[in-house]
């Protein structure tokens, strides 16, 4: 590692939640250079000790600090930090939750217009909650420090293979937190504690799941302290023995409450397994739905495609508005599950899923899905550049009988991929982008979540 010595302002943050700095011009060998600093904040006047070197850039952590942001505040978690050992699940408690949205919502108008040439008509007022107790799901590595004889369960440390040896953790639900240390006493005292490395926390409206996964079997002493356990902090014990499809209850016939989250608006009740993907943060994912859902704004009469429907989280409350709804998904469990929760909420006459490789879809793919006046797209980090190239080539061909939708609802987890794929709605499918705005799905995160809408006029 080397210092350096001069003083550097701070310009903004980058995705990964850094500080971003220019060398002065005339700074040697380093002039000009973009250097990324861990913990410093915009405007900030700081010192780096450098730890990476590059033709172009540099990278370190914050040395010294002669000027300090007015948005910089004391982390609440006492294992937020930068030091070796520190956690690693958050990025950005050193920065107040209100300016994390605001950061957020800059790094989404910036991927729109310098990677796509992109600017949304009219930006949309950020969706925000609650800054901590928000994670209802979560995988906490487990390990057993033979040397030291302790067991650690928690996150990373931060640029580490390593658990970070955590007490509490304000991000999970307060409930979950104060069993970190009850989960490390009860781990030590199994016999296979030196073989059960995660234990994968889903939270439901009416129950706290763990999925421990365990490489060996589980003696029956070890499967009586789980049961007393769960008994005692009124958690439900899944077991993972090879890959997630191996996931099953401890005591099936327990007669214990099912695993479900509900949208009350829409009068929907979703059961999923703990290994299903469902958002990480309940109570912003309804404010997603409804808000996505009015944007969409589907009339009786219309057909929607939910393209990256997952288990129906966005088209069953779609199908609640009496249109018609095609959902479609890359997995064929998936889809059998979400038809499952369709006709469980009564919604099967008015929706359809298909499976589908939704990386490798062409024209033909649209064509065969047919006209839609409306379009919900999901997509995971990696975006939906396939749909939106054969979108676009399909209206740049035109002249058939298959129709463009007239609005496209896009829900990101990636302002760099939404931005890649709105520069081909926009310069080569007509469309243009009419609204955008940050999800705060992570707070203290420097994870951006987004939606956009798309609206052509023919």
């Amino acid at each position: 590692m080397t210092s350096g010595h001069d003083w550097l302002e701070v310009e903004s943050l980058d995705l990964e939640g850094q500080g971003v700095a220019h060398r002065a011009a005339g700074d040697g060998e380093g002039a000009g250079k973009v250097v990324f600093i861990e913990g410093a904040l915009p405007g900030e006047l700081v010192q780096v000790q450098v730890s990476r070197k590059k033709n172009q850039w540099e990278q370190g952590q914050m040395s010294a600090l002669a000027r300090e942001s007015s948005q910089r505040v004391r982390p609440a978690c006492p294992h937020f930090g930068l030091h070796a050992g520190a956690c690693g699940g958050c990025k950005m408690q050193h920065l107040h939750p209100a300016a994390q949205v605001a950061v957020k919502q800059r790094v989404l108008e910036d991927n729109l217009w310098h990677l796509a040439k992109v600017k949304p008509e009219r930006l949309l007022r950020p969706i925000e909650g609650p800054a901590w107790g928000y994670r209802w799901r979560a995988r906490l590595s487990v390990r057993f420090v033979a040397k030291k004889g302790v067991v650690l369960v928690g996150f990373h440390e931060r640029k580490s293979r390593y658990v970070a040896d955590m007490s509490v953790c304000p991000v999970l639900p307060p409930a979950v937190s104060a069993m970190l240390l009850p989960l490390r006493a009860l781990i030590g005292a199994m016999d296979q504690r030196d073989r059960l490395p995660q234990i994968e926390l889903a939270v439901g409206d009416d129950v706290v799941a763990l999925v421990l996964r365990h490489l060996e079997p589980l003696s029956a002493a070890d499967a009586d302290r789980l049961r007393a356990f769960g008994a005692e902090h009124g958690v439900q014990w899944w077991l993972q023995p090879r890959g997630p499809e191996t996931v099953h209850r401890l005591d099936p016939d327990d007669g214990g409450p099912e695993l479900a989250y509900t949208l009350p608006e829409y009068g929907i009740r979703m059961p999923f397994r703990p290994t299903d993907f469902t958002q990480v943060n309940a109570q912003i994912n309804r404010v997603l739905v409804d808000r996505a859902l009015r944007l969409l704004d589907p009339q009786a009469d219309e057909r929607v495609i939910d393209w990256f429907c997952g288990l129906g989280n966005f088209t069953l409350p779609l199908a609640r508005r009496a249109c018609e709804v095609l959902g479609i998904e890359g997995s064929e469990v998936l889809v059998e599950r979400a038809r499952d929760n369709a006709a469980a909420n009564g919604l099967g006459e008015r929706t359809r899923f298909e499976a589908r490789n939704l990386f490798e879809v062409g024209p033909e793919t649209l064509r065969a899905a047919g006209t839609a006046a409306r379009w919900l797209i999901d997509p995971p980090r990696e975006g939906a550049f396939a749909i939106a190239k054969a979108l676009a080539e399909l209206c740049a061909a035109g002249g058939d009988a298959w129709a463009a939708p007239r609005r496209i609802v896009y829900v990101s987890c990636n302002p760099a991929t939404l931005a890649r794929d709105a520069g081909l709605l926009v310069h080569q499918a007509g469309y243009r982008c009419t609204l955008a705005g940050v999800v705060n799905m992570f707070p203290h995160t420097a994870h951006t979540e987004s939606i956009a809408v798309f609206e052509r006029s023919k």
